[in-house]
């Protein structure tokens, strides 16, 4: 092989790796929609998988397909990840059986469709408590055990509206953007441990919280859901909705030795329909 072929080769071979073998990945809410195809394909990368969710039959079946796609070895707990005792003792049994955690990717449910007025003070709380809080207490478990490999990769999954509120949605559109404040504090912090912290904002993606937007969005107004999901494709310059799998592989992405130098950022994958600067 001549050396220009030889360049070619090392230089392809290196731009294919994403260095994530063996690497241990956790991710949360992994039952199923977005949190499901990042644990897919984190271990179609060859890393060890963590995961939780509420409900415990759909979560073991989501980690048994991954077990037998992968050959990866996987760990699913169900739990609620407004607890934060709860997230402590997985995050300890991560360890115990992995022996550390590198890539941690907090998520949860979104809050439900509600204008200022509609949304009650208990539905603040357990928004806060679910999508905010529930990031706090897995960084504060992880972040130790990153440092002391002076390496770990730490993503949030939030939402579009973290750039761009959407209409009925205002406790995500406000409580979100406190993650984007705390991802851009633990960077900042941390970044002199090897540790690298972003957040990734899924525009409308075909999931089940979609559907029960539109659902919400069509008994309002009196429109069909089909023309509620139209009208979201249409707005997108790619004239469609997103997959849990495009979301997931910039998830996957942001966690490899070929994104080693972005910290603190906010990554849209919206189809370019956020349409600020």
């Amino acid at each position: 092989m001549q050396a220009k072929e030889c360049s070619a080769t090392v230089y392809n071979s290196f731009f294919m790796n994403l260095g994530l073998k063996d690497r241990v990945a956790l991710v949360a809410a992994s039952s199923q929609g977005i949190g499901r195809a990042t644990a897919e394909a984190f271990a179609a990368e060859g890393c060890r998988i963590a995961m939780c969710a509420r409900n415990e039959q759909t979560l073991q079946a989501a980690a048994e397909k991954i077990r037998k796609q992968y050959s990866v070895e996987v760990l699913a707990e169900a739990f609620d990840v407004t607890d934060a005792g709860a997230v402590s003792r997985f995050i300890a049994a991560v360890v115990k059986k992995f022996g550390s955690v590198d890539i941690c990717v907090t998520n949860a449910g979104g809050p439900p469709a509600k204008g200022f007025l509609s949304a009650t003070l208990e539905e603040w709380q357990r928004a806060v408590e679910l999508n905010f809080l529930s990031t706090v207490y897995f960084t504060r478990e992880v972040i130790p055990h990153m440092q002391r490999k002076h390496w770990g990769r730490i993503i949030t999954l939030t939402s579009i509206t973290t750039k761009q509120p959407v209409t009925d949605l205002v406790l995500s559109n406000a409580v979100r953007a406190a993650v984007v404040g705390l991802v851009k504090s633990l960077a900042n912090e941390f970044g002199k441990d090897g540790i690298l912290v972003n957040n990734v904002g899924p525009g409308f993606t075909a999931t089940d919280r979609l559907k029960e937007l539109a659902s919400a969005r069509a008994a309002a107004s009196g429109q069909s859901e089909k023309e509620i999901f139209d009208a979201w494709a249409a707005d997108a310059p790619v004239k469609r909705l997103g997959e849990p799998r495009e979301v997931a592989e910039t998830i996957v992405w942001l966690a490899s030795e070929r994104a080693s130098y972005i910290t603190g950022q906010t990554l849209l994958v919206d189809g370019g329909m956020y349409k600020g600067l």
